[in-house]
């Protein structure tokens, strides 16, 4: 596939890699990390004041319009950088509201989201439902012109630092999507694999008001999965960014370190592991163009989640080639806390599994061929 990014796409790119480059080294990165927070508010205003916040918001509440071909080049500075700020959890967010709210909804949140001043956290996922979308067991009945929620979420990311939730219940009339304020629930907070901040939510008679309800009752799960198609699609440019560093890195390590007095990188058998990465990621790439342009511009839902399902299975297979191949080629000291590439491996390792593993994918892909056009 033949895929260029616009002179505008370009430009932002370049400007988050710089500012990411300077204050966001591996070594700020570890203080951000083992900070009491977990994030760095002072990257997150930066990336605001940049308008990367507001890239995938639309016009009329402060953002641009973007979509995921935008944000494919921010994801992949994010992915070389091994950023741990909230940006995908409050995006995903974001745009429920922004699809599914009322105008009053949106004029509400969504000005602050682009601004920077409000983080929100998506809490969909349940404990035992896997990837399937559909199981949703918290529920949300009609009380005193509101509504109760009582369930519990899991592995919600983001949801130690967001200060709000968009929490999805089951009602009368099927799967619906409602705002929460982050002090009515709470929240088990800890770090996740790759050093994101992670939390399992329990809702507990939480009583809202009827204007927290997103959209038409009963009618949010198309809106879910495109959102989980959307998420996808970025962490497939976020994995390009990870494979990018991995890759370079051992190539690098590769031509200086010795052994029997010359670089191992003159090794044959060496160099073939590392052509066999560079191709992965080059074959990442072009999966990852395919997955952002189908989630902005796929004819139908049919066509975005055969891309996004084939797209997220080469990048898996990606992942666990590089992110085991640079481990393996650093030898003892990949494995070792004070190199970047052993987090890098983490993080690849987690991508490989967010939105849907291999499997789950390849399942979803041979359904969805079966069906015909």
């Amino acid at each position: 596939m033949h895929f260029d990014y616009s002179e505008e796409q370009q430009l932002l790119a370049d400007s988050v890699r710089r500012f990411l480059g300077k204050g966001y080294d591996f070594e700020a990165r570890k203080k951000i990390v083992a900070s009491a927070e977990g994030w760095s508010p002072e990257t997150w205003a930066t990336l605001a004041e940049m308008g990367v916040t507001g890239l995938p918001l639309p016009a009329d509440a402060g953002g641009f319009g973007g979509g995921a071909v935008d944000l494919m080049g921010v994801m992949e500075a994010f992915g070389d950088a091994l950023v741990v700020e909230p940006y995908l959890a409050t995006i995903l967010a974001a745009r429920l509201i922004a699809r599914a709210g009322s105008d009053a909804q949106r004029e509400a949140l969504l000005p602050s989201v682009v601004d920077g001043k409000l983080r929100l956290a998506f809490a969909h996922t349940e404990r035992g439902a896997r990837y399937n979308l559909a199981q949703v067991q918290t529920a949300a009945k009609p009380a005193g012109g509101g509504w109760e929620l009582q369930g519990e979420k899991a592995v919600v990311l983001g949801a130690p630092i967001a200060e709000k939730l968009v929490v999805s219940a089951r009602t009368a009339k099927g799967v619906s999507l409602f705002v929460v304020d982050r002090g009515a629930v709470a929240i088990n907070a800890y770090r996740t694999l790759d050093q994101m901040r992670a939390g399992d939510v329990t809702l507990k008679s939480v009583k809202v008001g009827g204007d927290a309800l997103l959209g038409p009752d009963g009618g949010a799960l198309p809106l879910i999965e495109e959102s989980m198609d959307f998420g996808a699609a970025l962490v497939c440019a976020e994995a390009v960014g990870a494979m990018k560093f991995a890759c370079d890195t051992t190539l690098e390590y590769l031509k200086t370190r010795k052994q029997f007095g010359v670089p191992i990188g003159t090794f044959q058998a060496l160099q073939h592991r590392v052509v066999d990465m560079y191709i992965a990621q080059e074959q990442a790439r072009s999966m990852a163009c395919l997955a952002t342009s189908r989630a902005d511009s796929a004819a139908s839902d049919r066509e975005r989640r055969m891309a996004i399902s084939a797209a997220k299975i080469k990048i898996a297979d990606s992942c666990r080639l590089i992110s085991q191949e640079s481990v393996q080629l650093h030898g003892g000291m990949g494995m070792t806390e004070e190199l970047k590439v052993s987090h890098t491996f983490r993080r690849l390792t987690m991508i490989a599994q967010q939105f849907g593993d291999a499997d789950h994918h390849l399942a979803r892909f041979a359904a969805l061929d079966g069906e015909g056009p």
